[in-house]
This record gives C-alpha cells, structure tokens and sequence, in this order.
C-alpha cells in the first residue's frame, strides 16, 4: 500500500478530486494548509501599506491506495492540478506497512 501526499492550489481541488473519484480513488483527507516552497512567498498590498506573505495558502490531500494503483493516482493529481505556474505543488508517495478500517476491524487493503 502506499500513501500518497499531495499539496495543491486550493482552487484546484475540486476538479483533482472528480478526476481521482473516476479513476476509483474511494477516499481522501483534505486539510488546509500554508507553506513556501522556491516561490518564497510574496507581497502584497493592504490598505496602501506592503507587507510579505511569507506562507502561501494551500490544500493537502492525504490518499491511501493499493500500490498497483499509486502511479496513476499521481499522475492524474499532477496532470489535474498543473496550472504551469510556480506554486503548483508537490506530491510524495510513501510506504504504508499497516492499515485498519476502525469500524470493521477490516486490515491492509481491505481497509482501504
């Protein structure tokens, strides 16, 4: 199994999550997050005064899948969340050695 993290521009996550529901993606955690990458930020002007931002606005999404199905599932989050702009995002796929459906007591990717 293996988890796959994904931070993205907010505006895209509807459109990310209908294209991961039509490839069978059957879940997901989303969080609102903020955070700089090579962009560093920006500034910004409020009322006549400037000021930095030094964290950018973003969504995580948390998806836990069977590893057969991790190279299309980030594929398809990169392809859909590409704007060509800076601030696009990054995904990362990690191992995942135990998974437990709290209800069912159902295991791995069963739980899934």
């Amino acid at each position: 199994m293996k988890l796959i993290i994904a931070a993205i521009k907010p505006f895209k996550l509807e459109e990310v999550r209908e294209a991961l529901t039509s490839i069978g993606v059957r879940g997901m955690m989303v969080t609102e997050i903020k955070g700089f990458g090579s962009q560093s930020g920006h500034t910004e002007i409020y009322r006549g005064a400037e000021y930095a931002v030094n964290f950018v606005p973003k969504v995580k999404l948390e998806i836990a899948v069977a590893a057969s199905m991790a190279d299309q599932v980030v594929e398809t989050i990169a392809t859909t969340a590409k704007t060509d702009k800076i601030g696009d995002g990054k995904i990362f796929v990690l191992d995942v050695t135990q998974a437990v459906r709290v209800r069912t007591g159902e295991t791995n990717e069963d739980a899934l």
